[in-house]
């Protein structure tokens, strides 16, 4: 098993870990009715999407997320949450070092002693997450469902459901798929924009991700027989039609969302597999991008 599978197959247990967080992560996360910004590149800014979504849903506030390559200081906020596996990205660094004083800084990382934390007044460790592959798996789920704890949700099922997107049968062949697409509602968009970037890093597929609805506004027109067309959460049936009247197969279950992208992680392994690429050793990617000159 190389070490990306291994870190899918281990997160039931370490959700449970993360859940253990949840009065932590309510005082650094909820913060009733301040304004907030989550921020993150890559795998840690789609993470940053849901948790925004999921916050201003419990009603805890106004929160906005924000590409930290993308960050221009403009709007007020009175709390900034840099969500970082390595603790060294670049331009999260360069997004929090170009805040104005006055907002609470807090970091979500797994990797203690890193420049974040320089930056920072409070951390949120989940070294216990913290993975030796690459292409991120646990813990980007592990944050939320930390967090999902900390807002106020029931996880009582969430493992279980893990436990069964790892026994589950593949949607699909992968030797039959040449094109995925996932969609999402709520704050499961982030949910499919990972699964999607998930195929990309770990099998160089073709994958695509959109909030459900607009997908027959314009995204449909490239789907045919051999594209796969997966749903997270409460996404509309009548989009399963839509995909199937352009060949595609539609694929959607009833598990928890995080379960959900459990077997989209699962399964960007088996087409890695089927194309003859290891997971481990991603194509031009590395565990954190350190740039030596942050404007260029």
């Amino acid at each position: 098993m190389n070490d990306t599978a291994h870190e899918i197959a281990s997160q039931p247990a370490v959700w449970q870990r993360g859940i253990a967080l949840a009065a932590e992560a309510r005082a650094a996360l909820a913060a009733p009715g301040q304004r907030t910004l989550l921020l993150g590149c890559g795998t840690s800014w789609f993470v940053a999407q849901s948790l925004a979504e999921l916050r201003e849903a419990a009603g805890f506030g106004e929160t906005d997320a924000a590409c930290a390559s993308e960050f221009v200081p403009r709007r007020r906020y009175d709390r900034v949450v840099a969500i970082t596996r390595s603790g060294t990205s670049t331009e999260v660094l360069e997004a929090l070092r170009r805040l104005p004083a006055g907002p609470a800084r807090v970091a979500v990382t797994a990797t203690p002693g890193e420049a974040v934390e320089d930056l920072v007044d409070t951390r949120l460790l989940l070294d216990f997450a913290d993975e030796r592959s690459v292409v991120q798996t646990r813990f980007p789920t592990t944050v939320l469902a930390m967090a999902r704890a900390a807002f106020g949700e029931d996880l009582a099922g969430l493992a279980a459901d893990g436990d069964a997107a790892l026994a589950a049968a593949l949607p699909a062949d992968p030797a039959a798929v040449d094109h995925l697409v996932f969609l999402g509602t709520g704050w499961t968009v982030g949910l499919a924009h990972e699964a999607a970037l998930k195929a990309r890093e770990a099998a160089q597929a073709w994958s695509e991700s959109y909030p459900a609805m607009d997908y027959r506004h314009g995204p449909v027109a490239v789907a045919g027989p051999r594209s796969l067309v997966w749903s997270f959460g409460a996404v509309p049936e009548a989009l399963d039609d839509a995909a199937r009247a352009a060949g595609a197969l539609p694929y959607r279950d009833t598990l928890d969302p995080l379960a959900q992208l459990v077997l989209a992680q699962r399964f960007a392994v088996a087409l890695a597999a089927h194309r003859g690429l290891d997971p481990d050793n991603p194509r031009l990617l590395t565990r954190s991008v350190i740039l030596a000159d942050p404007v260029a």
